[in-house]
């Protein structure tokens, strides 16, 4: 009985969670769109909120590693408390691509950063929150490298690689849009 209370709760959080941090429709798979909601929920400790997401200037875009195109960053709120900022990015892996969050503090310090959907047998490490937590802390300007600040993972060398370049991209291109004064 207590398994399915459980299991109800969770279901019901998942779609209430759906309707409130939703964008718009026919940008995210429902599948990626659950995952970013219970990352947030989590991550925050909010039972609500709202994503909005910020433009960024196409000249800015293209100065960038990271791309920060339509729906890729975005500012968290719950009623109109600004709770941070969150980051979603596709990177390479072996022969596919991955979707990946980093998800700010208000300062654009790292709150948190997750693997959503990894789409191959090896390297599945890099989702490990173990492993992901050592870029927690890290800031715009911050050049983490793999190997040297970022501990390495056998099996998994190319994801791991790719995701530390990912956070990297992000972090010099939230610099640039931070000196550019798009974001503060």
């Amino acid at each position: 009985m207590l398994k399915a209370n459980r299991i109800l709760l969770v279901a019901a959080v998942s779609l209430f969670a759906g309707i409130l941090f939703s964008f718009s429709e026919g940008d995210i798979s429902p599948r990626l769109q659950k995952k970013i909601d219970a990352a947030i929920l989590s991550t925050y400790e909010v039972e609500t909120g709202v994503l909005k997401n910020i433009a960024i200037p196409a000249d800015l875009n293209t100065k960038t590693a990271a791309d920060f195109t339509e729906n890729s960053l975005f500012e968290i709120y719950n009623d109109s408390t600004l709770l941070g900022y969150l980051y979603l990015g596709v990177a390479p892996s072996m022969k596919k691509k991955f979707d990946y969050i980093v998800l700010f503090n208000t300062d654009f310090t790292i709150k948190k950063s997750k693997v959503l959907i990894y789409r191959e047998e090896h390297g599945k490490q890099i989702g490990s929150q173990r492993w992901l937590k050592q870029f927690i802390g890290l800031s715009s300007g911050d050049n983490p490298i793999y190997g040297q600040d970022i501990d390495a993972i056998s099996g998994a060398t190319i994801s791991a690689t790719s995701m530390t370049k990912a956070v990297g991209d992000v972090l010099k291109g939230i610099q640039i849009l931070k000196e550019n004064e798009v974001i503060k």
